[in-house]
């Protein structure tokens, strides 16, 4: 038996392994105008230049970055770890979320759910850049290769 939740996570009773859906529409999504803004700058320019395919999502990264306070430059540099910014990705899942087995309705719809989940899942909810990384991911170099990435993309803050 499977709920539809109203942050479009599907939950089971049962095995938990199955790949998981998510809607477009049950991701709250707000639009939000970057232009100007440096960072979409910099994330376009990364992305142009690895010639990854989410190019194009480069706003949708910030908006989901900023609507649940993470560090604008995480999410870009995780899907570039998992999937080359979209160049290895399966089922619209840039993240590798779920061990690769999540599917999502949309490109847009996994960058939203993914960056709900950094902010409000207790695995991750008030851990440090580290902390988070680490529950991602737990292999040794994890978080240094996504920090890496995050000081390509720009700088730290």
């Amino acid at each position: 038996m499977r709920k539809l939740l109203s942050h479009g996570l599907v939950m089971f009773a049962g095995f938990a392994s199955l790949p998981t859906a998510v809607s477009d529409a049950s991701v709250c999504i707000p639009a939000t105008e970057y232009r100007g803004d440096p960072r979409l700058d910099s994330l376009q320019r990364f992305f142009a230049q690895a010639e990854c395919p989410v190019a194009s999502l480069s706003q949708e990264f910030l908006t989901a970055a900023d609507d649940h306070d993470l560090d604008w430059r995480l999410l870009p540099s995780i899907s570039f770890i998992e999937s080359t910014g979209g160049k290895a990705a399966r089922g619209n899942n840039l993240f590798g979320w779920d061990n690769g087995r999540a599917r999502f309705t949309s490109v847009r719809a996994g960058i939203h759910l993914v960056a709900y989940r950094l902010a409000n899942s207790e695995l991750y909810r008030n851990k440090d850049l580290d902390e988070i990384l680490t529950t991602y991911n737990p292999e040794a170099d994890y978080a240094g290769k996504v920090k890496r990435v995050m000081r390509r993309i720009a700088p730290a803050e």
